[in-house]
């Protein structure tokens, strides 16, 4: 059992999240997100995200159940996608996750990209979520500094998380001081850039260096810019493999030459552009 992914980072109201956990994104319904699930419960990972696009909620709870787990030791994040914003859409688009999910509650629900014109609403059902204890953390993923500046101007709940593409090809510098400063934990999707650095020769050698892949490299670079990371992946092996990043620590050089990489390059769309779905 793989007892270090059980460590936490503390959210500014005082609920703890693993620093370590599970993505879903792009795994399919049925046996394949069961299973990939299950996998990641089996060797010790207690934090799942998935989102209402991803089409698996349904997979994912029943791989929760499955496993036995008690469900207050498990972290579970879900997104409301962007044809479900505005407050009421916001609330009923919860119900259903939460039903497919075939829980109680939710650990942490976000708002999947900013959009436009109505996040504030969306934020306004998710403040009113928490408030009812149907969600114990609210956050918000894809916002860009001028969203998060916007959304709080006006908001009652300041959001705890910014889940966002981020890894060595995008490193957001920027962004992740603005969170720091404001105490939004920032969230890494895609950190191994849907496995376009496996190769990049910086990588390999620093994963050299340390006998490790360079998956394990990226991710150990995320937990040390206090990145709560959430790699992707259906083979028991690698979902293994992912959490084993416990047991070394990068130098403050290694650090650097990773940064170093940075491109501003994404696998996915950009915040300020995304317009499907709304």
């Amino acid at each position: 059992m793989l007892t270090n992914l059980k460590e936490t980072v503390t959210l500014h109201n005082g609920v703890k999240m693993p620093r370590l956990g599970l993505g879903v994104f792009k795994v399919s319904e049925g046996e394949e997100v069961v299973e990939s699930v299950k996998a990641a419960i089996r060797n010790g990972y207690i934090s799942i995200d998935t989102a209402a696009i991803y089409k698996n909620e349904e997979g994912v709870g029943q791989a929760i159940k499955e496993s036995g787990i008690a469900r207050e030791e498990l972290f579970v994040t879900s997104k409301v996608w962007n044809s479900d914003q505005g407050y009421e859409t916001t609330l009923q688009a919860f119900e259903t996750s939460l039903n497919l999910l075939g829980l109680d509650y939710l650990d942490l629900y976000l708002i999947h990209w900013p959009g436009v014109d109505k996040y504030k609403d969306t934020w306004k059902a998710l403040e009113k979520l928490y408030k009812d204890g149907r969600v114990r953390a609210i956050g918000v993923s894809n916002f860009q500094i001028h969203h998060l500046q916007d959304l709080m101007s006006d908001c009652e709940i300041k959001p705890m998380v910014n889940q966002v593409e981020f890894h060595p090809h995008l490193t957001q510098k920027e962004l992740l001081a603005f969170c720091k400063n404001e105490g939004i934990q920032m969230e890494a999707w895609s950190p191994l850039k849907q496995g376009q650095l496996l190769e990049e020769p910086v990588l390999t050698k620093i994963a050299q260096k340390y006998n490790k892949s360079v998956a394990q490299v990226i991710l150990r670079w995320d937990l040390q810019h206090d990145v709560v990371t959430i790699p992707k992946s259906i083979k028991e092996h690698r979902i293994v493999e992912n959490a084993n990043i416990f047991d070394f620590e990068l130098t403050q050089e290694d650090m650097e030459n990773i940064d170093s990489l940075n491109q501003d390059s994404r696998a996915g769309s950009h915040p300020d552009t995304m317009r499907v779905g709304f």
